[in-house]
């Protein structure tokens, strides 16, 4: 009777094993990526699952354009992708040390963030930079950043669209926010003159408020930044940039055109 015990005992233990080795091949198998999912139309939270949404817990979902590649590269990569929701300042800590695989979240390369140990694609998308002001400011018709000296601009942290602002003469730089949600009410309330915005986000933060209204700049007149954006990878995984490289260079620029100009349509309206 022992002996049968014994037996059955191991075969627990054995079938155990088995299970956990299972378990972390289909781990190895998960294209970790990291985003915000609070700066549509890249990345947007959601309670409702949709065609392009990813669930980041049993009841939340990210969507955006950023998910979109994200899911693209793991498909062909040959792995399932895992949105990992960060706050912005916690994206390249995280993947740094190993929580995510990859940052998707409108991040432009710069040599900053390359000596903290950040390896990037060539840009997934390439925008301009705008600011956006309230529909009935006398800012709507400018043309040149530099009229908006004496006003207060306000950016987002830790980005270059906060640190574009030092070049208005004379602007007052008011302190950065963490996100747009928490923007946006500076700018209606009258609290800010003006928010700096990329293209694409503008065009969606518009649409879902009518009161405001995106400014473009002429020709030689707006600000002087790299407003592309490009695929964060641990530099040490040299063998994960090149794949996803490689996925990259198959999608065409109307494509990625076509794919932000969906993910603008379908943000929420309260985004």
């Amino acid at each position: 009777m022992r002996r049968i015990v014994a037996c059955l005992l191991v075969l627990l233990l054995l079938v155990g094993c088995g299970s956990n080795t299972t378990e972390q091949k289909d781990e190895s198998n998960v294209l970790r990526v990291g985003m915000e999912c609070d700066y549509a139309p890249f990345n947007w939270s959601t309670v409702e699952a949709g065609e392009f949404s990813q669930p980041l817990n049993e009841v939340d979902y990210c969507d955006g354009y950023d998910v979109v590649m994200a899911t693209r590269i793991a498909d062909e990569l040959g792995m399932e992708v895992q949105i990992v929701k960060l706050e912005w300042d916690a994206l390249i800590p995280a993947l740094t040390n190993g929580e995510i695989d990859l940052i998707i979240a409108g991040m432009t390369d710069t040599p900053l963030r390359r000596e903290s140990g950040v390896a990037f694609t060539t840009p997934y998308y390439e925008s301009q930079m705008t600011v956006i002001v309230k529909a009935d400011s006398d800012l709507v018709n400018i043309t040149d950043i530099q009229e908006l000296s004496g006003r207060i601009v306000e950016g987002q942290l830790g980005t270059t669209y906060d640190e574009v602002i030092d070049q208005i003469n004379g602007v007052i730089h008011a302190d950065a926010k963490e996100a747009y949600p928490a923007m946006i009410p500076d700018l209606q309330y009258g609290i800010v003159d003006a928010i700096t915005a990329e293209l694409p986000v503008a065009i969606g933060i518009c649409s879902a408020n009518p009161d405001l209204a995106y400014v473009t700049f002429a020709e030689g007149k707006g600000f002087v930044v790299d407003t592309s954006v490009s695929i964060g990878v641990d530099a040490r995984n040299e063998e994960l940039l090149n794949k996803v490289q490689g996925v990259l260079d198959g999608i065409s620029e109307d494509e990625r055109l076509q794919i932000m100009l969906a993910a603008t349509d379908r943000q929420p309206a309260n985004d």
